[in-house]
């Protein structure tokens, strides 16, 4: 689905605590610096506009959430919802998601890894620049704590299918565990924007969540 244009942001919204650019994040990467409070650490990879990291980090106050998103743009907008709703816990990263798994995020270092309807690259010569790929998912189990989640969802079948094809060829997570769908009780209930406009359109939705061994 093509992304909708975005509202302009208020320019006066101080977005200083919300976001970062990834070349001014401190390496390794510093909870304390980023969220002057260091707690369990969850990461959204492709944040988008930002529902999901907005809903998580209001629901959870006792984990700290860091999304990221390559497209500055809605990185900035994203960071602009947490910046309106006041959420300490959260911050919006510009930048590429692989690079910050390589390169910044220490070992055993993360509760929880989201990632939400990534671009399926459709045709065939292009599906290796598809995030969830074999080094990607080997940062995703080294970084992950003993007992963390990787959440998976998309709506493309073949990406779900092959994707868990490559995580069980590739790491020892355990899973796929199922994810039941629930309801929505109004039109913010749902995790992601892309969660939003696939279930009104009657498509399916696959969901998995796997599991870093105690």
């Amino acid at each position: 689905m093509a992304r909708r244009a975005l509202r302009k942001l208020d320019p006066t919204l101080d977005l200083s605590h919300h976001y970062r650019d990834i070349d001014s994040l401190p390496r390794p990467l510093d909870q304390a610096a980023l969220f002057r409070r260091v707690q369990p650490l969850e990461v959204e990879v492709g944040s988008g506009k930002g529902l999901f990291i907005a809903g998580a980090a209001r629901a959870n106050p006792e984990h700290n959430f860091l999304g990221i998103e390559l497209a500055v743009k809605y990185a900035r907008y994203a960071a602009a919802r947490l910046a309106r709703q006041g959420s300490e816990n959260a911050v919006l990263v510009g930048g590429d998601a692989l690079l910050l798994f390589r390169e910044w995020f220490p070992e055993a270092s993360l509760a929880a890894v989201h990632v939400y309807f990534p671009d399926p690259w459709w045709k065939k010569r292009h599906k290796k620049r598809r995030v969830l790929t074999e080094p990607f998912l080997r940062d995703v189990e080294r970084t992950l704590a003993a007992g963390g989640s990787m959440h998976f969802w998309t709506d493309v079948e073949e990406y779900y299918q092959s994707t868990l094809e490559l995580i069980a060829a590739t790491v020892k997570l355990a899973g796929p565990l199922p994810v039941a769908e629930r309801p929505a009780e109004h039109d913010l209930d749902y995790r992601t924007h892309f969660e939003r406009r696939t279930r009104k359109s009657g498509e399916a939705v696959y969901r998995a969540e796997f599991r870093k061994p105690l």
